[in-house]
């Protein structure tokens, strides 16, 4: 926002106590010349030290003033810099930011209830964690065994059975390309149209085991169920996956749920989606934030052809919020994709939610 020259409040409460000087130091000047019946020509003849008497008299309403008025609007723009300074931080997603005191006129108001407002915001996020925690504890309990040995039964069936048949047809193929000389060409396209198609579909029966996986940890932790995953699949797929992973702490369940249920979407997409040879996750806790990074290097997207479920991209920013987070989906074509989740991380704050009141 652009400002004039000198238009800001400290230069208007300059000009402001100027113009209240010469007022005043005007009208006691006329009442005394009035009072004591004296010549106003003495005003303009007079002289101290061979100064004009007029002219220091201008001169104390000047340094009276400016200076006034200068201490005045500087301690005045301080405060209101210090309430701009917050909201900013506020806007920013910075609502663990406190004012300080900024006295008892309306401005310390103010700055008391913009730290009251951030207090509550902060205690509504904890909230949302709260209830997220337990409905993922409700969904534990109200899961039906039933439904989880059928998924775990048609997931041994896919890999045991489909996923071994494609693999098969793709390295009978491959054997058959090699082995066989003179082949016709258009035979040999054909053959490698099969290939081509056998690789996708064992792709996609990838990306469909991954999400024949339970939904939540089933009481791993995070970090323990997330190396537990990539550890699997980087003894059984090609791809290249490496991790980061640190123990956090203070992370309730339905967070812990949801950041592993991203892993999985996310992982998902690669599989289905990138033709990446290389993928990396961290798990990082920085600045009173979990960090969650899923980077690829595979054929990305153009980031304006993004739709609403392009790539399961719409369900990790879902997953994101409900937790009180957001995620940032960045991709250039050729050169990757990076998802990144940033949760805040309440420690004991969430135990006072209970009631909705305030301490």
């Amino acid at each position: 926002m652009t400002r004039k020259i000198l238009s800001n409040i400290q230069w208007r409460s300059v000009r402001m106590y100027l113009g209240a000087s010469f007022f005043v130091m005007s009208a006691i000047t006329v009442l005394l010349f009035f009072y004591y019946q004296l010549d106003p020509s003495l005003l303009l003849s007079s002289k101290w030290f061979g100064v004009p008497f007029f002219a220091i008299l201008l001169m104390i309403c000047v340094f009276i003033g400016f200076g006034s008025g200068y201490i005045f609007g500087n301690d005045l723009k301080n405060r209101l810099e210090k309430l701009i300074e917050s909201i900013l931080k506020f806007e920013n997603g910075n609502f663990a930011y406190r004012l300080p005191a900024l006295g008892d006129d309306e401005i310390g108001m103010v700055a008391d209830q913009l730290n009251e407002m951030a207090k509550r915001v902060e205690l509504q996020v904890a909230s949302l964690q709260k209830l997220s925690n337990e409905r993922a504890e409700w969904q534990i309990q109200m899961k039906k065994s039933v439904v989880s040995e059928e998924r775990q039964k048609l997931a041994r069936d896919l890999h045991d059975v489909v996923s071994q048949q494609l693999f098969a047809i793709s390295m009978m193929t491959s054997a058959i390309l090699e082995s066989t000389t003179g082949l016709n060409e258009k035979v040999a396209k054909r053959m490698k149209l099969v290939e081509g198609m056998a690789a996708n579909a064992q792709n996609e029966m990838r990306a469909l085991l991954m999400h024949l996986r339970p939904v939540t940890l089933e009481g791993k932790g995070l970090k323990e169920g997330l190396f537990e995953l990539l550890q699997e699949f980087k003894e059984k797929e090609t791809l290249e996956i490496d991790w980061e992973l640190e123990d956090i702490q203070y992370l309730s369940k339905g967070v812990e749920d949801q950041l592993f249920r991203i892993v999985q979407e996310a992982l998902s997409n690669v599989f289905r989606h990138s033709k990446a040879s290389k993928v990396t996750v961290r798990l990082l806790a920085r600045n009173s934030q979990v960090q969650l990074k899923v980077i690829d290097n595979g054929i990305g997207f153009k980031m304006d052809d993004i739709k609403t479920s392009s790539y399961g991209l719409n369900s990790i920013r879902e997953r994101a919020s409900e937790v009180g987070g957001v995620a940032e989906i960045i991709s250039f074509e050729t050169k990757g994709t990076q998802i990144d989740v940033k949760v805040p991380i309440y420690k004991e704050r969430s135990e006072h939610v209970d009631t909705g009141t305030v301490d």
